[in-house]
């Protein structure tokens, strides 16, 4: 049996750019995805918090980091005792005393706010970014059945993260105006 030339090569090559994108997949839906989704409202409201207060949060580096907000939570399912919870990346700084509807992802409760969609929607594309290089690079590979080529793909990589950070802001602009002018 005539062996194709190249034919190992090109089985790598695609198995490995399948490989490299389900493992992005896999780091998005485990990640970034559960947040964004509470953040965008997908899901029945978890229940409300009773803010007590809300401040300013920084980063490690001392930068703001958007608003927090704490408060009692009250589950919706009457089951579930009240506690203490933070609100993340609140929408606006609400009113001691107010109630807000939330979704509940790894004990951080959330609402629709243009700066929690930005940040979400900015990690996400910083982990889809080199995933999808490192695949581009790998179908390069199989389409020329070697596992040499140029190093078009660190651009790629650098284009995804920048396009990444443009689509954040993009997002998160609009809806953060849009809730200061109709939330």
């Amino acid at each position: 049996m005539a062996r194709t030339e190249g034919t190992w090569e090109r089985r790598v090559g695609l198995t490995g750019a399948v490989v490299s994108l389900a493992v992005a997949g896999w780091l998005i839906w485990l990640l970034p995805a559960p947040h964004l989704a509470a953040v965008l409202g997908l899901g029945p409201v978890d229940g409300v918090v009773r803010i007590s207060s809300c401040y300013e949060v920084t980063d490690w580096q001392g930068y703001q980091d958007g608003t927090d907000c704490t408060g009692t939570y009250t589950p919706r399912s009457g089951g579930e005792p009240e506690r203490q919870i933070t609100l993340d990346k609140a929408a606006r700084s609400h009113e001691p005393g107010n109630t807000v509807e939330v979704r509940m992802v790894r004990g951080r409760a959330h609402e629709l706010s243009g700066y929690a969609l930005g940040t979400w929607v900015a990690v996400t594309g910083m982990i889809l970014g080199p995933f999808l290089a490192l695949s581009l690079s790998f179908r390069a590979c199989a389409r020329d059945a070697t596992w040499s080529h140029n190093g078009d793909y660190f651009l790629v990589f650098i284009a995804t993260e920048i396009a990444a950070l443009v689509l954040a802001v993009v997002v998160g602009v609009p809806v953060s105006i849009a809730v200061a002018l109709f939330g």
